[in-house]
């Protein structure tokens, strides 16, 4: 049997399970990330955690299992976990590290593992890249997995210290003054009983589905995008609700719909909240945005005269950030954000709830909300994501073809050339497209960016063109 290659992409190491994703690979990664950090610091302590993915429980024993007989200790989650919870729970129990068993907002046939150090975020580059190493110098272990499976680590409940950290992060009485209800989608995935519960036991009202474990994820998978909220859509419009909530799989991630079922997209609360921070907090900070999201981000910096700082895709880049007390928002257009005073990690859970509470501040509707920052930033920003399956050797060859250079695409004029993530190619009227290599799965993404919807849908096409050409 072939040893499988463990890389870490752009949130951990992820695969299809029983296929790239194995009980031997586990025991592998856990093995050299108890390497790792037994080479930081004597008698580490980590937290295990795992989502709510077809076999992510007996992954996360056997991780546990490993690390533990290779030097650390293990405090355990036994309970489906958020993903921003665990980071939450490294930094209040100042712990080395944690290793999460989840693949996200993957599909069902997925599944992963993430490494955070002790700040809570995740692994850097150089970190992930140690780890890679030292699994690819170890065999493939291959008796049975069920030996290194035990239940026998110490618990720990992170529910009370993490809830204590939103009620610093959230008004609570602002969002509680909201006229009306809000409607929930767990969509299976591990937001279960954690955003639901905060807004409950604050007196606020909401309606939640798909809170129960379905290792299939109603066969659409956990991501909350708008294909997948369709059971969102349905509820927002019968309970009459101020908004539609929804997290991913691990709860790391957010999808939000507007109150006539209308889904909003990630770019589009990204720049909202953080006009929103900027009008309500004191702090007047930049943002991070990585090199394929939305420049409504730079638009709303220059209306507050604040900066904007770039960086790939990837939301290890922020935690630097935040440590550096640069930025009051952190996020990426695949539906990740992060304020300033919280986790260097993304978070689904606070992100519900700062549009939630930006809805009741505003008392208007998101969509509204939305036409007025255009106005205000004196712009419109309508960006587009595709997903694009190549042939293998295609896929191969792309890397190569994203360093050609470019003074003009498809009839546009290049104004400048960005090689931070992929190729983005910034025209002169301020559009741009961006082509990179997807670092969780084997596609291509193509993300667009004009003042018109119609602009941005015609530059994605155009750059599919190039591509499968």
């Amino acid at each position: 049997m072939t040893k499988q290659t463990i890389h870490f992409g752009t949130s951990g190491w992820r695969g299809v399970i029983a296929d790239d994703f194995t009980f031997a690979g586990v025991r592998r990664a856990s093995a050299a990330i108890a390497g790792h950090v037994g080479a930081q610091k004597k008698n580490p302590k980590l937290v295990v955690g795992h989502d709510t993915r077809f076999f992510s429980s007996e992954f996360a024993r056997t991780s546990a299992g490993v690390l533990r007989k290779n030097g650390c200790a293990i405090v355990f989650c036994p309970e489906p976990t958020p993903t921003p919870v665990l980071a939450h729970a490294i930094i209040h129990n100042k712990l080395d590290g944690g290793v999460n068993i989840t693949a996200s907002h993957n599909p069902a046939e997925y599944n992963g593992l993430k490494f955070s150090g002790p700040d809570g975020g995740p692994a850097l580059p150089d970190i992930t890249k140690d780890i890679e190493k030292r699994a690819a110098a170890l065999p493939d272990d291959e008796e049975s997995h069920f030996q290194d499976i035990a239940d026998d680590f110490e618990r720990i409940d992170p529910r009370g210290p993490y809830f204590a950290q939103l009620k610093k992060m959230i008004r609570f009485d602002v969002l509680a003054k909201a006229k009306g209800n809000f409607a929930y989608d767990a969509v299976h995935g591990c937001g279960a009983g954690w955003l639901d519960r905060i807004l409950t036991d604050h007196g606020i009202a909401v309606e939640s589905i798909r809170t129960r474990r379905d290792v299939l994820f109603d066969g659409s998978g956990p991501d909350p995008s708008e294909q997948n909220l369709v059971p969102l859509t349905k509820l927002v419009i019968e309970k009459k609700s101020l908004a539609g909530l929804a997290t991913d799989g691990d709860a790391d991630r957010f999808g939000i719909l507007d109150r006539d079922g209308t889904f909003v997209q990630p770019n589009h609360i990204l720049g909202l909240v953080f006009d929103y921070l900027l009008q309500t907090r004191s702090e007047k900070l930049g943002a991070q945005r990585s090199v394929a999201t939305t420049h409504l981000i730079d638009a709303v910096a220059r209306l507050h005269g604040v900066k904007t700082y770039e960086t790939p895709v990837g939301f290890k880049y922020v935690g630097p950030l935040l440590r550096e007390g640069k930025i009051a928002l952190g996020g990426e257009e695949s539906a990740g954000m992060t304020i300033h005073g919280h986790l260097p990690e993304k978070d689904g859970i606070l992100a519900c709830l700062l549009v939630a509470e930006m809805i009741a501040a505003r008392q208007a509707s998101l969509n509204d909300q939305l036409r007025d920052l255009f106005r205000r930033v004196g712009a419109e920003y309508w960006p587009v994501r595709e997903n694009l399956h190549l042939p293998a050797e295609a896929q191969a060859q792309l890397p190569k073809r994203l360093l050609e250079n470019f003074a003009e695409f498809a009839g546009h004029k290049v104004a400048k050339t960005d090689r931070t993530d992929g190729l983005q190619l910034i025209f002169d009227d301020g559009s741009w497209i961006l082509m990179r290599p997807s670092g969780t799965e084997p596609v291509v993404r193509i993300y667009t960016e004009a003042a018109k919807l119609v602009a941005a849908q015609k530059l994605a096409q155009e750059a599919r063109a190039w591509i499968t050409q």
